[in-house]
């Protein structure tokens, strides 16, 4: 099994991670969310890689996620990947602004491929395992890659270093949230980083013993 370099940057209006992920072995690389700065940025970092970007997965639709996930898509040919319930916000900005308070316009992104739970994806080779995980907002998708040094979950704004993300946007669910986390991502191992859509990693370890909002201390 192959190493990944991953590198993370805070991009866009609210500093928003987005992740740069390089395969070892391929020309290849993988981008985790998209937000505003990502279509000038990524392409230049990975210029200076020698790399080629093949794939945009997007955690979820809420604007500061998808802001540049059509330019950058445009810049580079990658193929853009979603929840299949995602589409239709992804695909619409107009939703962004009337639901979620978007803070102006931004070009439509189509969803290349549409991805539900369960299933695995292998781009660069790189395997990633689809997590549904509603609850911050609907088609909120978790990916679990796994290289020689351990595996990583890139959980959006599902779970974070010490809280969650808020349910009080339009369709957010706290219940479905908690199912989320407890079901998804705390039946993953301790080890396992959680790579969130803000602020610094952690573990599902940590966050299963000590997260002041759903704890399920062993």
């Amino acid at each position: 099994m192959s190493l990944m370099k991953i590198h993370s940057y805070e991009l866009g209006h609210i500093g928003t991670n987005c992740y740069i992920i390089l395969p070892d072995g391929s020309d290849g690389a993988i981008v985790v969310d998209a937000p505003l700065e990502a279509a000038g940025f990524v392409p230049e970092f990975l210029k200076k890689c020698a790399r080629r970007l093949d794939a945009i997965l997007l955690t979820h639709p809420h604007w500061d996620h998808i802001w540049d996930a059509a330019p950058l898509a445009a810049a580079t040919g990658a193929k853009i990947y979603a929840a299949a319930d995602a589409v239709d916000f992804i695909e619409n900005p107009q939703m962004q602004k009337a639901r979620l308070s978007a803070p102006g316009d931004f070009p439509p992104a189509k969803v290349d491929v549409p991805v539900r739970d369960g299933e695995l994806l292998d781009i660069d080779g790189v395997k990633i395992t689809c997590l549904s995980v509603p609850g911050h907002c609907p088609g909120s998708v978790a990916y679990l890659m796994s290289d020689s040094e351990g595996e990583r979950v890139f959980v959006g704004d599902l779970l974070f270093n010490g809280s969650v993300g808020r349910t009080d946007f339009y369709g957010g669910s706290f219940e479905e949230l908690e199912r989320s986390i407890r079901g998804k991502i705390y039946a993953l191992d301790d080890s396992v980083e959680v790579m969130p859509g803000h602020g610094p990693s952690t573990t599902v370890g940590a966050e299963r013993r000590s997260n002041p909002y759903v704890c399920d201390a062993r």
